[in-house]
């Protein structure tokens, strides 16, 4: 790992850094088939950790010493070696340094830009990174964040149906023959289940609407039992019961009757510029008759709506919606402050781009892509337990702000 000393870079705080990436080696070490790939990764991940300026085989081999890139393309090939059980042993990583009560577990997709049709997954379609339809890769990630601090904890690459119909591109992009098309809430299902089978020190589930809509992972989330903050459209109905299905009152209907006194100002959490500030209202949706709510009478349901402060350009408020679940007596701030959490997953995928390369990665087959993936986020990690322990780290954000009595329109 290359490291530019300054003053403020003790020798003492030196030998922590790499002392702490030893210790994360150390719990990998068993994925590894033999020596070899281990010392590989090693040097791989502390490529991505040193100030290359692109990410890709020919740098990273150069600067772990290699001549070529062939052992950095073996080791996102063909060597023995398990991503899959990497990314259990990156969870307890970070669960136990970053690990609290106030956690948040987080589901969002991300775009990987691509040339050509070769790429496992790539095709012509909308990528949130872009802001447009583009020729690009998906993945689904998965990050926890807590008041000590965020990362990435799991991934999976999106596989459109066109490609499942295609055995032999498959076939060629190393994509597995038992392969069946998920949707992205299926796969943030199979993450988050991994997650809560580890004893995640989390409570609480945020999602944009691609998740939030989905009636499928709402009543996914509510049978583990876990509370939930997820974004819907405005057309969303708030029919009772877990389906919410056609019929019932949109949610921008419900809003447009909220009383004035439902709205409180509060903020979901500290922004570039300083607190996050919004109008928030809350309202309790009323269960269905044959709906247990997972068997616990104590669960409750509610609608959040968020209100911008100031009009757009057509002089109107702003507004968003979101459907929650949880514990009954659940504040109006706890919600809010799981709300403002979905943004930690923005800021880790711009950080993971950014300081670790993410993106950078020049494979094309379906392994490769998560065995890149998975060191960048183990990378990434690293980088995101050292802040959480050097000196004056502090929490910037937390989804548990101080109580206040809930807030219903029916107040």
């Amino acid at each position: 790992m290359i490291v530019l000393v300054s003053d403020e870079v003790t020798a003492e705080l030196l030998w922590s850094w790499v002392s702490g990436l030893d210790e994360l080696f150390g719990r990998v070490a068993g994925r590894f088939g033999r020596w070899e790939p281990r010392r590989q990764a090693r040097a791989y991940v502390m490529g991505l950790l040193a100030p290359v300026e692109r990410k890709n085989g020919w740098q990273l081999a150069e600067a772990a010493g290699d001549a070529a890139p062939d052992r950095m393309q073996r080791l996102l090939s063909t060597a023995r070696w398990d991503p899959l059980g990497m990314r259990c042993d990156l969870r307890e990583y970070v669960f136990a340094e970053l690990g609290d009560d106030a956690g948040v577990l987080i589901v969002d997709e991300t775009g990987f830009i691509k040339k050509g049709t070769g790429s496992a997954g790539v095709q012509r379609q909308y990528s949130g990174t872009a802001g447009r339809v583009e020729n690009c890769q998906l993945g689904v990630f998965l990050a926890y964040a807590s008041p000590k601090g965020r990362a990435l904890i799991d991934a999976e690459l999106y596989l459109p149906k066109p490609w499942l119909a295609d055995r032999a591109r498959c076939a060629q992009a190393g994509i597995p023959e038992d392969r069946k098309f998920a949707t992205k809430p299926v796969l943030a299902q199979a993450m988050i289940a991994r997650a809560l089978d580890e004893g995640a020190p989390a409570g609480w589930i945020a999602a944009d609407e691609a998740y939030g809509q989905d009636h499928k992972f709402r009543a996914f989330l509510e049978k583990r039992q876990v509370g939930y903050v997820v974004a819907v459209p405005k057309s969303q109905s708030l029919r009772a019961g877990v389906g919410y299905g056609t019929s019932g009152l949109r949610a921008d209907e419900v809003t447009a009757d909220a009383p004035e006194r439902a709205w409180k100002r509060l903020s979901a959490g500290d922004g570039a510029k300083g607190p996050r500030l919004y109008d928030w209202a809350m309202a309790t949706l009323a269960p269905h008759p044959d709906d247990d709510l997972g068997g616990q009478a104590s669960f409750g349901r509610w609608l959040l709506v968020r209100r911008s402060l100031t009009p757009d350009d057509k002089g109107e408020l702003e507004l968003a919606y979101y459907l929650c679940y949880g514990s009954a007596g659940t504040t109006i701030d706890q919600l809010v402050g799981v709300a403002g959490a979905r943004w930690a997953i923005e800021e880790c995928f711009q950080s993971a781009k950014n300081q670790v390369g993410l993106d950078q990665y020049q494979v094309r087959r379906f392994d490769g892509w998560h065995r890149h993936i998975t060191l960048a986020m183990l990378a990434h990690a690293y980088l995101a337990v050292t802040a959480a322990h050097a000196p004056k780290a502090a929490a910037a954000w937390s989804p548990s702000p101080s109580p206040r009595p809930a807030v219903s329109w029916h107040t």
